[in-house]
């Protein structure tokens, strides 16, 4: 919490390349520890929790960033271009890993991680251009309220309060149901470790679909009408996953299902991005975007916990059926009308 108003009042490049270097060190600590046969459960909780806080702290960062080098016509291209590499990756990079694991063994995969961050940390520190020095506060400490700047400021955007709900409700969900997924589909019904990971992979090409199609669209309709059509469209797939059965015709449902929501996705999030960047006020970007993470990802925390309870106690499709039932309702937290321009 107080990484978003630390990060608001100073550069946000020499921010960028300090968390790739933090993930990059937290990281090279596994193979090390491993390396001398100390490695415990409780490094990597630690590890986790130091990357966890450094990439809620660059995303909040990067954001802010963007908004500074680009011009506001252009933030639709950068961020649809950004989604369209996450998508790319996401199609590439699991296979990869799973074939580094089988020959190298798991460490090698953590190395590369690390090595990745280097690699960001330098094209970051490749960027031209001069990056403008934020205002500086009022006051010289930070204050507890502070903390708090960043939720104060997307409750009281009546555009950007019911976005949030959204945002947070719909991702919370649907990684909920991804957890169970994971049970039922490798446990209860018996899909390969290979079906389970082609099952998510491949539709991951809907994503770099739909990411490059939201920059015509919007053109074509306007932010706010594919903003709702997509945010909504998303919303009716995962309640197909509970016909989930064993056999090809489960795996094929599986990735049906799966398409069509990224895909929809892939439409959203570049759009969903950029309007909460034309939202925010440049000075508020790094608080606005922290607390947005760090919400998101505390209910997802939380809601896979109760769907995990849920799932033990009724069964894993019911308990995905009964999140696929919420996510319907999810688009009546969309925007409803067109914001007039931020103040």
């Amino acid at each position: 919490m107080p990484l978003g108003p630390w990060v608001e009042f100073r550069r946000k490049r020499p921010v960028l390349v300090g968390m790739d270097l933090v993930r990059s060190a937290a990281l090279l600590t596994i193979p090390a520890a491993f390396a001398f046969g100390v490695l415990s459960f409780a490094q990597l909780l630690l590890v986790s929790l130091v990357v966890a806080a450094a990439d809620i702290t660059f995303r909040a960062a990067s954001g802010a960033y963007l908004k500074t080098l680009l011009p506001a016509a252009d933030l639709l291209v950068a961020n649809a271009r950004l989604e369209s590499t996450t998508w790319t990756t996401t199609i590439i990079g699991p296979p990869l890993g799973g074939a580094a694991i089988a020959v190298f063994g798991p460490v090698a995969t953590v190395v590369a991680d690390a090595v990745s961050y280097l690699l960001s940390a330098l094209g970051i520190r490749m960027v031209g251009g001069q990056e403008p020095r934020p205002e500086r506060r009022q006051a010289a400490r930070m204050r507890a309220g502070d903390l708090l700047d960043g939720w104060r400021y997307i409750l009281a955007d009546p555009a950007l309060r019911p976005l949030f709900f959204n945002t947070v409700m719909f991702n919370g969900l649907v990684m909920a149901t991804d957890a169970l997924l994971a049970v039922l589909m490798l446990g209860k019904l018996g899909f390969a470790a290979w079906q389970y990971g082609l099952a998510f992979a491949a539709p991951a090409i809907g994503g770099l679909l739909g990411s490059r199609l939201a920059r015509p669209l919007v053109t074509r309709f306007g932010p706010h009408r594919v903003l709702v059509t997509a945010g909504t469209l998303r919303a009716l797939w995962p309640i197909g996953l509970v016909f989930l059965r064993p056999g090809t015709g489960g795996l094929l449902l599986v990735m049906g299902v799966e398409l069509g929501l990224i895909f929809c996705c892939g439409v959203f999030n570049p759009v969903h991005a950029t309007y909460r960047l034309e939202r925010t006020a440049s000075g508020r970007v790094a608080r606005t975007l922290s607390a947005w993470a760090v919400t998101t990802r505390a209910s997802t925390a939380l809601l896979t916990a109760v769907w995990g309870v849920l799932g033990g106690v009724f069964g894993p499709h019911i308990a995905i059926g009964l999140a696929g039932v919420l996510l319907l309702a999810t688009p009546l937290l969309l925007p409803r009308h067109p914001a007039a321009p931020p103040a």
